[in-house]
């Protein structure tokens, strides 16, 4: 059943990006406390759960374009959501941390 498969993929996407978000934030943490290695680990195991999380949300969006019709559900557009938000998140942490470096030197 196709909300089945729309359900899992969303679960999937919610699992990584969340670890995403939590390993971003956890870096944003680190420079704070003036450990800017720590903190680009952190930003790179973010961005592995990331790209995973796109990669399940881009399984959908080639099933669309061949055509299949995709249901959404509200639980999909959270995942969504959480996929967009994720990486604005990212890529402002990332700005911070280089405020951060700049403010240690």
């Amino acid at each position: 059943m196709i909300n089945e498969s729309i359900d899992r993929i969303a679960f999937q996407m919610i699992s990584n990006v969340g670890s995403a978000k939590s390993l971003v934030m956890e870096a944003l943490y680190a420079a704070k406390e003036g450990n800017f290695t720590l903190a680009e680990e952190k930003l790179a195991q973010a961005k592995e759960y990331f790209v995973e999380g796109h990669k399940v949300h881009a399984t959908l969006i080639q099933k669309e374009a061949a055509g299949d019709k995709v249901d959404f559900s509200l639980l999909f557009m959270h995942a969504e959501d959480q996929l967009i938000s994720t990486e604005t998140i990212n890529e402002l942490v990332k700005e911070m941390i280089e405020l951060y470096k700049r403010i240690d030197n």
